[in-house]
């Protein structure tokens, strides 16, 4: 009797452990799941409140952190105002209201395309660069100003999350042509 109750007993046991042990595959994948939503949600609005924190310390009348950021843009080289539009994600008069004060300042200069006339390409000029450089060393300055703060392991954590996105990043330029 006691032989039949202790199989039973078993039986039971192997059951419910069996039952509920979780199917490693179903966590794993609902664990990446979580990190890719988790990660889609705060990565862009965390980057987006970083730069206006050092946009901040930075604070400038001379340039708008649009301004710099299409100044940024046009180092890489000449674009037309329908690029700069959407890679700034602004409604192109405001683009072109934008470039016509960067022009005013210096700092870009309009060039029609020799074999196509109706478009225009915004480029750097010498004054747009410096301007540029100026205002990146100053956002540089205070970017590794607040990481100074940072201990030895958030920092270090932070170096391999920032080459993780570069390659994101460079991965998404290369699918996307850009």
């Amino acid at each position: 009797m006691w032989s039949s109750i202790a199989t039973a007993l078993i039986s039971i046991a192997d059951n419910y452990i069996v039952g509920n042990m979780p199917n490693t595959n179903i966590t794993r994948e609902t664990e990446r799941a979580e990190r890719v939503d988790h990660i889609a949600e705060q990565l862009p609005a965390r980057a987006a409140v970083l730069v206006r924190l050092l946009v901040k310390q930075v604070r400038s009348r001379e340039i708008s952190r649009t301004e710099m950021e299409v100044l940024s843009i046009l180092t890489e080289g000449p674009r037309r105002i329908t690029e700069l539009t959407e890679l700034e994600g602004t409604a192109q008069p405001t683009m072109t209201l934008l470039v016509k004060r960067l022009q005013e300042k210096g700092w870009v200069e309009r060039e029609g395309l020799p074999d196509d006339g109706r478009v225009v390409m915004i480029s750097l000029t010498e004054a747009g660069s410096a301007a540029q450089q100026r205002f990146r060393a100053q956002f540089l300055a205070a970017m590794r100003g607040d990481l100074r703060e940072l201990s030895d392991q958030q920092l270090q954590a932070l170096a391999a999350a920032t080459e993780t996105l570069s390659s994101f990043v460079d991965e998404l330029q290369e699918r996307t042509g850009r």
